[in-house]
Parts: structure tokens; sequence; C-alpha cells
């Protein structure tokens, strides 16, 4: 969440956690990925709010569907692969480290 002069705008971002340690941040990209744009995003009971609600991932196409919240007035649904996402928070630059490559464990 960010607060602007014309209210609140929800938005979400990446962040790679440690499987066994979920408290161990891996990688975390600088930028969201998923905000407010649609009209059904922007305007609703709550304007300029999407936030995730759960994900469900198809291991035989290697899709994330991503359900979320859109203005508090609907649910959506994004789609993404997951390997484009783990590539493009990679490539990102980390605000964890400064930099836009992360060492690969």
């Amino acid at each position: 969440m960010r607060h602007t002069p014309s209210g609140a705008l929800y938005r979400s971002g990446l962040a790679l956690l440690d499987l066994d340690d979920p408290r161990k941040v891996l990688d975390r990209g600088d930028e969201w990925v998923l905000g407010p744009q649609e009209a059904y995003e922007v305007m609703g009971d709550v304007p300029n709010v999407a936030f995730v609600c759960g994900f469900v991932e198809d291991k035989a196409s290697g899709d994330l569907r991503i359900y979320y919240g859109g203005a508090d007035t609907c649910v959506a649904v994004a789609t993404a692969r997951v390997d484009d996402l783990l590539e493009w928070l990679h490539a990102e630059p980390n605000p964890l480290t400064n930099s836009g490559q992360v060492p690969r464990a």
C-alpha cells in the first residue's frame, strides 16, 4: 500500500522466500507487478485497489493463476508463467542488495 494525495493505492510485488525457512528472503523485486489499472480496479467501493487473495499453480503448464480483489467490488484473476516471474525477479533490481543481479543459490 502507498498513500497518495488521492488516497491509498494497493498493489503487489514479488519476493522469493527460502523453502525451509520462509523468514529468509532470497530475492525481492523493487517494482510492483500487479496494481490497479482497469476500471474495475480503479473504481468501486474502495478505489485503486488490487490485492492478492490467493493463487493456484498449474504444474503441467507452468501457469500461475493469481486471484485478486479489485476496488473491494470484485474478484479477478491474472495469469503468468512461473518461469517468467522468476526470470523477472532475478533481473529486477533488488532493494535488499541494491543490485540488478542476485547470485543464485
